[in-house]
């Protein structure tokens, strides 16, 4: 297997744009307290200079609206777009619109690609993705959603939770049971529910370790959603009927591996953070660049932020040389160790920084707490371990007659007393 992650001058040149871009004009942004209206209104020009150079929406291919980089040149970016939280915005490329403007351009009908799709990849618009629910969160064959045919409308009932953006969403995609009885994976359909809809009601914004007190109405909140007897026509249905698990796991595969990419350049921005402090904080007769818990710490993180780059790049070279099902066990394995590496960096530079970084005067904080959800959502680290051994023994047999394939026979000597 040969890898390739290098790349051409004049898209080096593109991220060269996009490290200054990112730190000079995104990052202070963060230090603002604006309301959604007003960061909106903030990052109105920012968009329109990444749109102008050509990476507005880069996770799509052109024919669906996007840049067509591919996920090695995907990779690359979302490491610079990841240092900031907000910075995905900008870059047109923010959960969970990313992800649902790829399902609607590869499962949408013409009309869902013109009323919902388009819009989306314009920034006019913002989606939601309603699958979790209070049963059913790492096990999705546990839903209890229901959508029943009516004529020709579909009658939805049931309650989400932890939905990312459902309270400033303009509509939502649902996933829930169709067909109650057949096999697990052929259960659920997805339908697409404008956020207006009758019987659709954003119950209460969830208090989190990332957000305790969430106003009502925020970009990133995580609600609660409530559907008693919401019509939808037939055409809302996304796919086909009994479609529903296949096309969330289309979505979710690159949707991990993009997480994975922009928890990099959070990571990175922790270590930057970590070794800036490490060389002018003075205490006890040294900087903490000489003391050695510091200097493991150092180490340390390095190492395992560009183990996680590299298995990260490797995952996506072999998404885009040989498809998303070849590189699930990659996909898994940097999903928990992405999320692990991505806390321990940031948690070292937190400590580095003492009460200063226990303080909002530095993004460690935030970084922090937000950091701390990644081994949770997109399917918790115990589950894709699971995934990883379960991919990784297909690839053996256990031996013949029980005797391992290394041993050895060897006649049993005499002990003569000699060696």
């Amino acid at each position: 297997m040969s890898w390739q992650f290098s790349t051409e001058p004049e898209f080096g040149r593109q991220l060269d744009w996009m490290r200054a871009f990112v730190t000079d004009r995104v990052c202070p942004l963060e230090t603002l307290d604006l309301d959604d209206a007003e960061l909106r209104t903030a990052i109105k020009p920012l968009q329109a200079e990444v749109k102008e150079r050509g990476l507005w929406a880069a996770h799509l291919d052109p024919e669906l609206g996007g840049q067509g980089f591919g996920q090695v040149k995907l990779g690359l970016m979302n490491e610079i777009i990841g240092r900031s939280h907000l910075a995905p915005y900008v870059f047109g490329n923010q959960p969970p619109d990313a992800g649902n403007s790829e399902i609607l351009a590869r499962f949408g009908s013409p009309d869902q690609h013109r009323r919902w799709l388009h819009p989306l990849l314009a920034g006019d618009l913002l989606s939601a993705y309603a699958m979790t629910e209070p049963g059913a969160g790492a096990d999705p064959t546990l839903l209890a959603t229901t959508a029943t045919q009516d004529g020709t409308t579909w009658v939805l009932n049931g309650r989400k939770w932890f939905i990312t953006n459902a309270s400033v969403a303009d509509f939502i995609i649902v996933m829930t049971v169709t067909d109650p009885d057949a096999p697990p994976h052929r259960r659920a359909s997805q339908f697409v529910v404008p956020a207006a809809t009758s019987g659709l009601t954003v119950l209460r914004e969830l208090g989190s370790i990332e957000d305790p007190h969430p106003r009502y109405g925020r970009l990133d909140n995580h609600a609660e959603v409530e559907l008693v007897d919401v019509r939808v026509p037939q055409e809302a249905m996304l796919g086909g009927r009994g479609a529903g698990f296949a096309i969330a796991q289309s979505r979710l595969g690159p949707g991990r591996i993009q997480h994975c990419m922009r928890w990099l350049g959070q990571a990175q921005r922790a270590l930057d953070m970590l070794c800036e402090r490490a060389l002018y904080r003075y205490l006890h007769g040294s900087v903490l660049a000489e003391k050695q818990t510091v200097r493991t710490w150092i180490a340390d993180s390095w190492t395992e932020l560009n183990a996680l780059r590299l298995l990260t790049l490797e995952a996506a070279w072999t998404i885009d040389t040989h498809g998303v099902d070849a590189a699930r066990t990659q996909i898994s394995a940097i999903k928990y160790w992405g999320a692990k590496v991505l806390h321990d960096v940031i948690d070292r530079a937190l400590q580095a920084h003492g009460s200063l970084g226990y303080s909002s005067d530095l993004p460690l904080e935030l970084m922090y707490r937000r950091a701390r959800a990644a081994r949770i959502y997109d399917g918790p680290d115990e589950v894709h371990r699971e995934a990883v051994a379960k991919r990784v023994l297909r690839g053996y047999r256990p031996p013949e007659n029980g005797i391992p394939s290394e041993h050895v026979p060897t006649r049993r000597a005499r002990f003569s007393g000699e060696f």
